[in-house]
């Protein structure tokens, strides 16, 4: 199959430097001071959610995302969980969310007891598709006493909540403007997006409270471990009392005031995402010296077509896609399953939320777009390494990676 042979040539001759054995799609990177901070939590047994690791942590992703207030907690569900519960999501309420999404969108505002709504994508910034979504709510929703509600379900509908994919912004400024007009809390799932801006502001830092995840397989890592974002001082206040099972300070006394939760990160974790983020500003350089080398291989072959950056973004590209010009899920995965036997561990994008058992009968938007990504989006290997040590194309204009 001629295009089977194009996309295995085009992987073996973007990557041909990498180290040999399995390229899976997105692994750490760890050249800097980690061992010495973790070491140093081991030394002075401060391992666990409280240590100086955590304060510094939370600091250094306030000066780099510009946000007043940083939460560091357990993983980026967490931290959705938690952005979700003091927005005031409660029980029975719908939530706006991408059908094109990490399962954990959903599985956040269902560990509230809400409802996930399920709505269309975008084309060309594969996040949510604001547009659609004002057109949609128009038609199916109503306003009650300022509350926006479902004239199907009689349902509240709370909250939107916006996933940048892959680490490519939406469109924020229109999202707002939908808030806005039906009065709905911005939650910004900026889970895969650390160091993307939208109109030179870095996402997660838009709506009133924004969500990061720091797994293994993200830009950088913690080992597991998530951050709520938030330029509300009450709101930061209250995810920092209910993160840590809602204690009240205290010289010696165990004093809770109400049910909470145990979502504090631990020194530990926060140590390796000092020692992460001291090095973030090079693994994005790196990064998109891949992307534009992915750009550069697979712009020459008309069967494919390289996912840029919107217009007026900066993505951190963490993951390189690229989109089938033929829409076929049969024929996506078969390159995907060619690409494994290559050692090239490329895989599709998630399976539409609205797909998965426990979902099916929630309510959801029309759906055409995602489907066309879900059935053409090939996901390529992305580590920092496979650019790390590779200087061929650092001189190509940067410029060529926005659509």
């Amino acid at each position: 199959m001629p295009i089977n042979n194009d996309f295995i040539a085009i992987l073996k001759q973007v990557l041909s430097e990498a180290n040999s054995g399995p390229l899976v799609l997105h692994e750490p990177e760890f050249s800097g001071n980690e061992w010495t901070y973790v070491k140093d939590c081991i030394d002075t047994g401060w391992v666990s959610s409280v240590g100086q690791y955590v304060n510094e942590f939370e600091r250094k992703l306030c000066d780099f995302t510009g946000a007043k207030y940083a939460i560091a907690v357990v993983n980026g569900t967490a931290a959705l969980h938690m952005a979700l519960l003091v927005a005031g999501v409660k029980a029975q309420d719908e939530v706006l969310i991408p059908a094109l999404s990490f399962v954990a969108t959903a599985n956040a505002v269902s560990h509230c007891g809400a409802i996930p709504h399920f709505v269309d994508s975008n084309f060309n910034t594969l996040g949510l598709d604001p547009d659609v979504l004002d057109t949609y709510l128009a038609d199916i929703t109503e306003m009650r006493a300022g509350i926006c509600v479902n004239k199907k379900t009689q349902r509240p509908i709370r909250a939107l909540v916006p996933m940048h994919t892959f680490g490519h912004p939406m469109d924020l400024e229109k999202a707002i403007e939908v808030c806005k007009k039906y009065h709905l809390v911005l939650i910004e799932d900026a889970a895969e997006s650390l160091g993307s801006f939208y109109q030179g502001q870095h996402t997660g830092t838009f709506g009133d409270l924004g969500i990061l995840s720091f797994n293994g397989n993200k830009v950088i890592t913690t080992g597991g471990g998530g951050a709520i974002l938030t330029n509300h001082e009450e709101l930061a206040k209250r995810v920092r009392h209910l993160s840590t099972t809602a204690k009240q300070a205290h010289p010696w006394a165990f004093y809770h005031d109400e049910v909470a939760y145990n979502y504090r990160m631990p020194n530990l974790n926060a140590a390796l995402g000092c020692a992460q983020l001291e090095q973030l500003p090079t693994f994005l350089k790196l990064k998109r010296t891949l992307a534009l080398r992915y750009l550069e291989a697979f712009e020459q072959h008309n069967e494919f077509s390289f996912v840029k950056e919107p217009l007026h973004t900066q993505s951190n590209y963490w993951l390189n896609t690229v989109r089938l010009q033929s829409i076929n899920m049969d024929l996506r995965n078969t390159l995907i399953e060619s690409a494994i036997q290559n050692d090239f561990y490329c895989r599709p994008t998630w399976t539409l939320l609205n797909q998965l058992p426990m979902y099916l009968n929630h309510p959801s938007a029309p759906l055409p777009v995602a489907q066309n990504l879900e059935a053409s989006l090939i996901c390529l290997p992305s580590s920092v390494k496979l650019e790390k040590n590779n200087e061929r194309h650092e001189n190509l204009c940067s410029d060529r990676l926005t659509s």
